[in-house]
């Protein structure tokens, strides 16, 4: 009699998942290193989730499951950017940026992200669909986003912080 698997253990392994790829990075991912560091074999993902590429993509949407709740827990731009910019939150940001670079470079390998990493971002900052506020949003979530860069590049969250609260004042009516 085969046996099933166990929902509750994919979802840690999916989550511990997504810690490990935010420290180790996603480009050089290998299954048994990824299950040695999960206390688990290779085996045992493979049958939680079908294959190494399979497993990837639920990483992914884990990693951006996390950025959707960061979204919504914010109100206006320099609250989002509090909670971006907390050290916990700060890997889940390099791993997006990541995956970002890695799906430019080959769009099939990740399909959809792209096209959602924009739109999921806009709906949240405008959610209003007219032409001038999908303008503003794309303003706000390229500076946001650049600031974020730049943060994960250099660690320097005061200038970044700085810059980010004089383009609010830039723009407040």
């Amino acid at each position: 009699m085969a046996r099933t698997a166990d929902p509750q253990l994919r979802h840690d392994l999916l989550q511990h998942a997504v810690d490990h790829v935010c420290v180790h990075g996603l480009s050089n991912l290998s299954l048994r290193p990824l299950a040695d560091a999960l206390g688990v074999t290779p085996g045992t993902l493979l049958y939680h989730f079908g294959s190494k590429e399979e497993l990837l993509m639920e990483i992914i949407r884990a990693g951006r499951e996390r950025q959707q709740s960061a979204l919504e827990q914010s109100d206006d731009m320099l609250s989002l950017w509090k909670l971006w910019t907390n050290p916990s939150r700060l890997p889940i940001a390099r791993l997006f940026f990541e995956i970002y670079a890695l799906a430019l470079e080959d769009p099939k390998r990740f399909p959809g992200f792209l096209e959602s990493a924009v739109e999921d971002w806009l709906r949240a900052i405008a959610p209003k669909p007219s032409a001038a506020a999908r303008t503003a949003a794309t303003l706000e979530l390229a500076v946001f986003r650049g600031l974020l860069l730049d943060l994960c590049a250099t660690g320097d969250a005061a200038r970044t912080t700085a810059a980010l609260k004089r383009f609010i004042s830039l723009t407040e009516d």
